[in-house]
């Protein structure tokens, strides 16, 4: 596999990619902080589904669309199926993984057992137990022009993950995709699916124009807190979006794409007394960093001070909110000023609502140690953040692999 660069002398070529050799560092610091020996539950980890489509497509319901999204395939590869848009997450080819991983040889496996495989190579590498799994070029449907493209591709998708990739192995679980953009194929996706082998919550991708607190999903709501499932808005970003256009520079369209429709989202969901109405639904917060939450919890406080008559289903401050809800470390900004993130974290509660992500394979992933090395931290706070929150949260059974270890309460 060669990537071309600027000039022929600095082109790569790597015959032989492996993702445990690409991983090595990450299994050295692993093995020299003795991260084997404790529970590290990563909440969100990615795969390509594009790197293995055909069997997807396969589950494609709607005849038509299911022939188009081959021919197109065919024709155009498999990103162009889904929502193609701009982007520089390989830097031009430098993040070497991006490209190999698709020609990775894993022990001779093929189709859904390779993506298995592959899984598992890097958890080893990270000291990963178990991880929650979310597709990736699917993550900018929530934009698509069509609903149901975003409809078909969630149903061909969760059915595949749940019939093919879940039943295999108890280290991988999901929380499926819900196509938002129609809400009542969202509540029959929860309907469907809750209480599947695997399926430990469900995930709507924040980058839409769909309010979270409309009607229309009060009924999706009620049935996920019946269950005891969590609902998780995971981030990501959408160049083409309006506001984000004006960015020059991806790292500007990544940056702020991440993090303002996962602030907006959760403003709308605490000022519409969201919490209030749905009291045991667990939400989670994924993939839009932590600086963005103690910034939020302030400009909500203070106006909600002057203007609570706007809320009057709020019976606490919007900040007191924030702090029952959860969320996940990546990417964890890597703060030159550590008392910020000592200070983050305290506002957060993370010790009870933080949870580990590596979100593995992307270029700005993070390893257990990034937890495990902070100074302001406990062991105990520590091992919560690396997985027993997650336990607690996903009401997930490790005893597969820690028979003795049971989640603090």
């Amino acid at each position: 596999m060669k990537i071309f660069s600027s000039a022929p002398e600095f082109d790569l070529e790597n015959p032989d990619f492996n993702t445990s050799r690409h991983l090595a560092n990450a299994r050295m610091q692993a093995e020299r902080r003795g991260l084997d020996k404790v529970l590290v539950v990563d909440v969100d980890a990615h795969h390509y589904e594009t790197d293995n489509l055909l069997p997807i497509i396969d589950f494609i319901e709607d005849p038509v669309l299911r022939q188009s999204a081959l021919n197109m395939y065919q024709y155009k590869g498999a990103a162009s199926v889904i929502y193609d848009q701009p982007g520089m997450q390989d830097v031009g080819g430098r993040i070497h993984r991006y490209q190999h991983r698709k020609h990775e040889n894993v022990d001779g496996l093929v189709g859904t057992e390779r993506d298995i495989g592959q899984a598992m190579r890097w958890m080893d590498a990270l000291a990963v137990d178990y991880a929650c799994l979310f597709p990736t070029p699917m993550l900018f449907l929530g934009l698509h022009p069509q609903v149901d493209i975003e409809v078909n591709m969630a149903k061909a998708y969760n059915r595949w993950m749940v019939e093919e990739v879940l039943p295999r192995t108890d280290r991988l679980k999901s929380m499926l995709y819900l196509p938002f953009n129609d809400p009542q194929a969202t509540y029959e996706m929860v309907k469907k699916y809750a209480g599947k082998k695997g399926v430990i919550g469900f995930m709507v991708v924040s980058t839409r124009y769909k309010p979270i607190h409309h009607n229309d999903y009060v009924k999706t709501y009620a049935l996920l807190e019946e269950a005891g499932l969590p609902i998780a808005f995971h981030a990501s970003y959408h160049w083409n979006d309006q506001l984000i256009s004006q960015a020059n520079k991806f790292i500007t369209a990544h940056a702020l794409g991440f993090t303002f429709f996962n602030a907006l989202h959760c403003a709308n969901w605490v000022t519409n007394a969201m919490p209030e109405k749905f009291p045991r639904l667990k939400v989670i917060w994924v993939e839009s960093g932590l600086s963005w939450i103690p910034w939020l919890m302030q400009r909500l406080d203070h106006d909600y001070r002057m203007r609570s008559s706007e809320c009057p289903g709020l019976k606490q401050l919007p900040s007191d909110y924030m702090r029952q809800m959860y969320y996940t470390t990546q990417p964890m900004e890597a703060v030159n000023n550590r008392e910020a993130l000592e200070l983050t974290f305290k506002m957060i509660n993370a010790e009870t609502q933080l949870m580990y992500s590596s979100d593995y394979p992307h270029w700005d992933m993070d390893l257990p140690t990034v937890i495990w090395d902070l100074p302001f931290l406990s062991e105990q706070a520590k091992r919560r953040i690396l997985g027993l929150n997650a336990v607690e949260v996903f009401n997930l059974d490790v005893s597969d692999r820690y028979p003795d270890l049971t989640a603090p309460r």
